[in-house]
């Protein structure tokens, strides 16, 4: 029977079945400031992700290697894909979302609420009927090392909806810094991370639950919580489980939210996604570099399925 390799670090039987013990961990890119906001162009096999600190994206491909995507980014931190395959970001510097739209130009889809500037929204995820979700919390604006220093202009660090014609509402206000966030698969819960640890140790590190009730959400409690470190960008797998950045590396959890086991990253993690030609590679963000493994599932986002 082989044995699981260091990177591997099963806490339930389920784990076997989602990352076989001869998948290797790879660093495919390194020298980055501070990675964030992969996400997965299959039509273009390339992985796009983001380096704050230098505002750039970068670009990956198996056969051209790392490039830059677009500089002068403002800060650019998560990144998701519309239901039309275009390129939606949260920009710290701006202190908004843009879309890139097919000739590259970009339009702003948020940048105020109640007629304020947003604190510097965070990542972002967009559902099947067209309405984005993302978070705001402050960090692109407590330092110039991920935005610009500012005094926030919103009292609470939401998260918000912005519907298909445009109207953007606060969906949940009661965070102290909501971070990364992912849909399950059939888009009925939407899991949402609390990182407040990251500057109060009194906050837990914790990953909520929320009831998608049309474009309300309902409070379901505490899904899971995050043993080493703080929740940052996460996501679902098309089976229902959830996998989150960690202090350690990705931590996955069941639908039920029983820890099932670890993928053990040298350096802290910020985010992850799926992708690869047939969807079943994961691709994690940590600090100065991009990993890459191979797992016995796939992305519940539409374009990561293979």
């Amino acid at each position: 029977m082989i044995g699981m390799p260091p990177h591997l670090e099963p806490h339930d039987d389920r784990f076997a079945g989602l990352v076989h013990p001869m998948s290797r961990l790879v660093q495919i890119a390194d020298g980055m400031s501070w990675t964030e906001g992969p996400v997965w162009f299959g039509d273009h096999e390339c992985l796009l992700f983001s380096d704050i600190p230098s505002q750039r994206i970068m670009r990956w491909s198996k056969a051209d290697g790392l490039s830059v995507f677009r500089a002068g980014t403002e800060f650019t931190n998560g990144n998701t894909r519309d239901r039309d395959g275009r390129l939606v970001s949260c920009r710290h510097g701006k202190r908004d979302v843009v879309r890139t739209e097919i000739d590259g130009t970009l339009t702003v889809l948020a940048s105020t609420f109640e007629d304020k500037p947003l604190n510097s929204p965070n990542d972002v995820v967009v559902s099947a009927d067209g309405a984005i979700w993302f978070t705001d919390p402050t960090y692109g604006i407590i330092s110039n090392f991920e935005g610009y220093r500012a005094a926030p202009s919103q009292s609470t660090r939401n998260v918000y909806r912005l519907s298909p014609d445009g109207q953007l509402t606060a969906v949940v206000t009661d965070f102290t810094q909501p971070n990364g966030l992912c849909f399950s698969p059939d888009e009925k819960t939407l899991y949402i991370a609390e990182s407040g640890s990251s500057h109060d140790p009194d906050v837990p590190s914790i990953i909520r639950q929320f009831a998608v009730e049309g474009d309300r959400l309902k409070d379901k409690g505490v899904f899971a919580r995050i043993d080493t470190g703080l929740p940052d960008g996460m996501r679902c797998d098309a089976q229902g489980n959830l996998w989150s950045s960690a202090g350690d590396g990705v931590h996955c959890f069941g639908s039920d939210g029983v820890l099932l086991g670890k993928i053990i990253i040298p350096q802290v993690v910020s985010n992850l996604c799926f992708g690869g030609t047939h969807g079943h590679q994961m691709f994690i963000t940590a600090t100065t570099s991009v990993y890459s493994v191979f797992v016995d599932t796939k992305g519940a986002e539409p374009w990561t399925r293979g």
